[in-house]
C-alpha cells in the first residue's frame, strides 16, 4: 500500500508545510517527492494535503495519518537494533519455572543478575513442582526451570544452582525447642512429623523418610503436604514438627522456630537449573553465563 520512502516523503512536507524545502531536507528534486506523495494518496485512497500557492497543509485525515506513520517510521529504525540485541542475547523473554523455597534462594539472584545485566530481557515466572517444570520445557512452554532433581536425558541439561541442608521446624514452645542440645532424629521420632506428598512432593518425601530410615526410625507422619509454605503453616498452627530446607526458614512465621538436626548431614537439598540442549533464545544463553559468573 505504501512504501518507507513514501511515509519520509509524507512526513518532511507535513513538517516543511512546503514540497520544495521538504525535497531539500531530503536531498533530493521536488518533482520525484510530488510523485511519491501523490503515490502515497492513491495508494491509501484519500488526500492528505490541501495545497495552496504558498505550500500545503494537512487535512484532517492527514494529521491522524501523521501520527501513525512517525509510529511506523521509529519502528522501522528500532526494528534492526532490536533483532541485533535479541541475536546477541541482550532482549527478548525467558520463560522460567521455579520451585516455591528457590524464590527465596537462586530465583532471586537470577532476577537481580537479569536487571543488572539483561535489563531488556523480560522473565516470565511460573511456580511449578519439579515434574510440571520438567514437562512444561519439554513441551516449549518455559525455557527453563529450577527443579530438585533432573532425569538422565540426552534432550536436557543441567547444573547444579544451589545446595541446602534440613533443619527442624517446630512450634514456639515445643518439647523438642526445650532440650538444650541440637534435636537427633531420634528425638524428632517421638513426635507428630508433618512431611511431603510423595505424589506432589516427591523429592523431599523422599529425602525426609530416607533420612529417617537410614537411623532406622519409623516417625509418626500426619500430615502429608506439596508445598513447603504450606507444611510451615501447619507447623505454624501446632500440628506437628517437619524438616525442611534451611532457606524456608526466611519464611518467619509468628509461632515457628527452626533448630539444627544433630545427625543429618549437610547440603543434602539440591536445586538444579535445567534446559532443553538444542533450546533457541540467546537470551537464555546469556543469563546462564551470567548467573554462572555471578555466584
Amino acid at each position: 500500500m505504501y512504501t518507507l520512502d513514501q511515509l519520509r516523503g509524507f512526513v518532511a512536507v507535513a513538517e516543511e508545510g512546503h514540497v520544495g524545502r521538504a525535497a531539500t531536507r531530503l536531498q533530493m528534486t521536488q518533482p520525484p517527492l510530488s510523485r511519491q506523495i501523490q503515490r502515497l494518496e492513491r495508494g491509501i485512497g484519500i488526500v492528505l494535503f490541501d495545497r495552496t500557492p504558498t505550500g500545503v497543509t494537512l487535512t484532517p485525515a492527514g494529521r491522524v495519518f501523521l501520527d501513525e506513520a512517525r509510529r511506523v517510521l521509529h519502528l522501522a529504525a528500532a526494528a534492526p537494533l532490536l533483532a541485533r540485541r535479541v541475536a546477541a542475547g541482550t532482549a527478548g523473554t525467558i520463560r522460567i519455572g521455579f520451585t516455591a523455597v528457590s524464590a527465596l534462594t537462586v530465583l532471586g539472584h537470577w532476577i537481580a543478575v537479569a536487571a543488572k545485566h539483561l535489563p531488556e530481557v523480560d522473565l516470565v515466572l511460573h511456580e511449578m513442582v519439579t515434574h510440571a517444570q520438567l514437562d512444561a520445557i519439554l513441551a516449549g512452554e518455559i525455557e527453563v526451570g529450577l527443579v530438585r532433581q533432573v532425569p538422565q536425558s540426552e534432550v536436557l541439561s543441567s547444573r547444579l544452582a544451589h545446595t541446602d541442608s534440613l533443619v527442624l521446624a517446630a512450634p514456639r514452645g515445643h518439647p523438642l525447642t526445650a532440650l538444650g542440645r541440637p534435636p537427633r532424629l531420634a528425638d524428632i521420632a517421638h513426635h507428630d512429623v508433618v512431611t511431603y506428598s510423595p505424589s506432589e512432593a516427591w523429592y523431599f518425601y523422599e529425602l525426609v523418610v530416607a533420612a529417617f530410615h537410614r537411623a532406622q526410625l519409623r516417625p509418626r507422619y500426619v500430615q502429608h503436604i506439596s508445598q513447603i509454605h504450606t507444611v510451615l503453616a501447619v507447623v505454624n498452627a501446632g500440628l506437628g514438627v517437619a524438616l525442611v530446607p534451611r532457606s524456608a526458614s526466611a519464611l518467619r512465621l509468628q509461632n515457628l522456630t527452626f533448630l539444627e538436626v544433630e545427625d543429618l548431614p549437610d547440603d543434602t537439598v539440591t536445586l538444579h537449573c535445567v534446559w532443553r540442549t538444542t533450546h533457541e533464545n540467546p537470551a537464555l544463553t546469556a543469563l546462564l553465563e551470567r548467573v554462572a559468573n555471578e555466584k
